[in-house]
């Protein structure tokens, strides 16, 4: 059985310029196409799954035969062999490794930490003012992150560089990613300022790695954690390196798709006064004025499905997988090294899987209607033992964070014109202005 070809291919760069013109826009047009259709990076040869049920299989049921793909090879010498980007054996013993990181018993000082950062930014708000809302829930996620990680002055350095430097690497590592490696040298903007920024946190983060490594304290922070973590089966513990690849990898998963969910979930509350008025009684009633804490956490059932759709309508652009050994993928025999990729914007607006995909509506999540959605119509954390480690963290600063400031602001849009989406490796707002009004 053939495989079609998708269309607008360029000379050399291949379906690299549409799919940076078009992006959301290209990667939904291939389902016309079929499921699986090939394109173009440049010289690679990629199929693009646009069924879940495929793409279900690369990520938990096959997923043994699988690794990350070429987009997570061009960002490795950024991130180095982190959890986002290693693979086999040596990713399994890192995730043992840095998993007790996320362990339970860790939240409530967590909690502590979001619910504290949120106070300090909302402290710089002024009712009637006007907030650039996307920045500022940039800002927090990676303060947060940042805190968690770090327990000294040093490491309050590295957290201020991150929240310089982290965003230009999210939003231009995208652009460097698609484009073949051999543009690498050429002075394209993009390429310049994901540079500068790689180079700047990666001189702060060693210096604080440096630093513990000189004292060898454990400070009950991450870093520490991280550090002091030893191998169950070789007694060994992590080098420099590897902590230093750990460290960037919490920073840039750990903030990305936090603060875009932030950011948009704000904004669609303001677009639906009805959803803000259920989820502002759910707050109400679970903390009656009290600060937030871990234990309130479970407790926000109508919350957590507001997240859910803020998840589903904005979620990361594209993903990669490589297959390890032959495989048989849709009645199609493909051999080892093949490169697969599969959208998750696309397949959380696809209406073939999502009733009136661009309505909000955090109810399609109630057990009965959420159990329609096919597996792997829904991958905001991806899927499987790859799914992001971080999840539970994603989830229970967003409900910390908009339980802590909708108990006192309200938040309206600054201007009538729309915010726009922005899909870089996420789906960004264009310019998100809104007035913070002080609840009564």
């Amino acid at each position: 059985m053939s495989i079609p070809v998708a269309p607008g291919a360029w000379p050399f760069l291949g379906h690299v310029p549409p799919m940076l013109r078009r992006r959301v826009g290209f990667t939904s047009s291939l389902t016309q196409y079929g499921d699986i259709v090939k394109i173009r990076l440049g010289p690679l040869r990629t199929y693009f799954l646009t069924d879940p049920d495929l793409v279900h299989r690369v990520l938990v049921t096959d997923a043994a035969r699988f690794a990350k793909g070429a987009i997570f090879d061009r960002f490795r010498p950024f991130m180095g062999n982190g959890l986002v980007m290693s693979n086999g054996s040596f990713h399994r013993r890192q995730r043992r490794l840095v998993q007790p990181a996320f362990h339970g018993s860790r939240f409530t000082r967590y909690t502590e930490t979001m619910r504290r950062a949120t106070g300090e930014l909302t402290g710089t708000w002024r009712s009637g003012g006007i907030r650039r809302v996307d920045q500022d829930m940039q800002h927090l996620a990676v303060t947060i992150v940042g805190r968690a990680l770090f327990a000294t002055e040093l490491g309050q350095e590295a957290v201020a560089e991150a929240r310089r430097s982290i965003p230009i690497v999210l939003k231009n590592g995208m652009i460097r990613a698609l484009l073949p490696s051999a543009l690498d040298r050429l002075p394209i903007p993009a390429s310049r300022r994901f540079d500068q920024a790689v180079g700047r946190l990666r001189r702060i983060v060693l210096e604080v790695i440096e630093s513990w490594r000189a004292e060898g304290a454990d400070r009950g922070d991450l870093l520490s954690l991280l550090m002091l973590a030893e191998d169950e089966d070789t007694g060994e513990t992590m080098s420099d390196e590897q902590v230093f690849d750990e460290v960037i990898t919490l920073f840039t998963a750990g903030s990305e798709t936090t603060a875009v969910a932030l950011a948009w979930l704000f904004y669609e509350l303001a677009r639906h006064p009805e959803i803000e008025d259920r989820m502002r009684a759910e707050i109400d009633e679970v903390l009656g004025g009290r600060p937030i804490t871990f234990e309130d956490v479970p407790k926000f059932e109508y919350t957590r499905r507001v997240i859910d759709e803020v998840l589903r309508m904005y979620p990361i652009w594209i993903l990669m997988r490589r297959a390890m050994e032959e495989v048989d993928i849709g009645g199609r025999r493909l051999p080892a090294g093949t490169e697969f990729m599969f959208s998750p914007y696309s397949l959380h607006l696809d209406p073939r899987f999502h009733r009136d995909p661009h309505r909000f509506d955090p109810d399609r999540w109630l057990p009965e209607r959420a159990d329609a959605v096919p597996k792997g119509a829904f991958i905001p954390f991806s899927a499987g033992g790859r799914q992001c480690i971080g999840k539970s963290f994603a989830y229970t600063e967003t409900i910390v964070v908009a339980a802590t400031v909708l108990s006192q602001w309200r938040l309206v849009p600054a201007h009538t014109k729309p915010v726009r989406v922005t899909v870089t490796s996420a789906a960004y707002p264009s310019r998100m202005a809104m007035t913070v009004i002080r609840r009564r």
